[in-house]
This record gives structure tokens, C-alpha cells and sequence, in this order.
């Protein structure tokens, strides 16, 4: 099972470099990327959030969710799996940016785009369901630029999204003080 998923990784990745790189969208794909490094989008948007009243406690939900997603995937599950990088495993792969010193699954990318975008799915509803557009390039971008295997970005995936829902139900259910409020109707 592990070596039929490798190939279809490896195969995706060649795939992706040969049929789907171009000059327009590897400058996309790289700008997508960069702005999910360490999570920067997301924190700032929570930062953001938390200055007005009516906004706080998605802000607050939202960076809390990013902190455990990142607690869980990077220093938990990364560690435990501890699987090579696509570029270092596969021969032919180029890579569109520099080089990493992490383990390549699940991808960090991935967990803290999708957590933080369920995460204001959740909070603001249909408003909040918008960041599911940059959480999908950002995760895309990581296979175009050559840094994850697409296993990698689903897993990370799917721990963001595990995570950010338990999180949010810990947080309505204990979580109630005059810096935090209910989210207004």
C-alpha cells in the first residue's frame, strides 16, 4: 500500500513539473506558497480580527485552531512519520523555491490553510467559507513548487480540518470570558 501510494505521488509531482508548470502560474503557484509560509496569512488575518468587537472571538477561535493544528501536524505527526522530501527522493523534480529543512509529511501548509479556513467557516459562516479559495492554492501550491507529495497536502488536510472542528467545539463549550464574546448574530 505504501509503495502503490509513493508511485502515484512520485507520478503526480513529474506529472505536475512536466504538463502544468508555466511562467505565469509558477509565479502564482510561488506567491501562494509563500504567503502560507509559517502561516502568515492566517495569523495576520486573526490579528486582525481580534481589534474589533464584533469580529474578536473568530479571530481568537482562528489563531487558537492554528496554534494546535500546528502543534499536532509539525511537532507531533511530522516527527513521528518523519518522510523524506519529494526533491530529495525523486531524481527528476525541480523545485520552484528554496530548499526545507522539515519533514514533508503532513504538509504544514496544508493543515494550518485548511484549519484556519474551517476555522472562519465557522465563525462567520458563508463569509468565513471564502477562505477555503487561498486555503486550496496554498495547498495546491506546495505539490506545483515541488516541496510535498499530494499525500502530504491531503494529509495535512485533513489534520487541519480534524483539528480546527475539535478545537472550535472545546472552545464554545469552555471558553467564555468578556475578551472573548459570542459571535454576534
Amino acid at each position: 500500500m505504501i509503495e502503490l501510494m509513493q508511485s502515484f505521488d512520485t507520478s503526480a509531482l513529474l506529472y505536475i513539473q512536466d504538463h502544468l508548470r508555466s511562467p505565469i502560474l509558477s509565479a502564482l503557484m510561488v506567491f501562494f506558497s509563500t504567503i502560507g509560509n509559517v502561516g502568515l496569512l492566517w495569523i495576520a488575518l486573526g490579528l486582525g480580527l481580534l481589534i474589533s468587537k464584533r469580529t474578536r472571538r473568530g479571530g481568537f477561535d482562528l489563531l487558537i485552531c492554528l496554534a494546535l493544528a500546528y502543534i499536532v501536524n509539525d511537532l507531533v505527526i511530522k516527527e513521528i512519520v518523519a518522510r523524506v522530501r519529494p526533491y530529495d527522493a525523486i531524481e527528476n523534480l525541480t523545485i520552484l523555491v528554496k530548499p526545507l529543512h522539515s519533514f514533508s509529511f503532513p504538509s504544514g501548509h496544508a493543515n494550518s490553510s485548511f484549519a484556519a479556513a474551517l476555522a472562519l467557516t465557522l465563525a462567520f459562516g458563508k463569509k468565513g467559507a471564502w477562505a477555503y479559495i487561498p486555503a486550496a492554492l496554498i495547498a495546491f501550491s506546495r505539490c506545483y513548487v515541488g516541496v510535498h507529495y499530494p499525500s502530504d497536502v491531503l494529509a495535512g488536510m485533513l489534520v487541519g480540518t480534524v483539528v480546527a472542528w475539535g478545537t472550535f467545539l472545546l472552545l464554545r463549550k469552555y471558553v467564555k470570558t468578556d475578551f472573548v464574546r459570542k459571535k454576534v448574530e
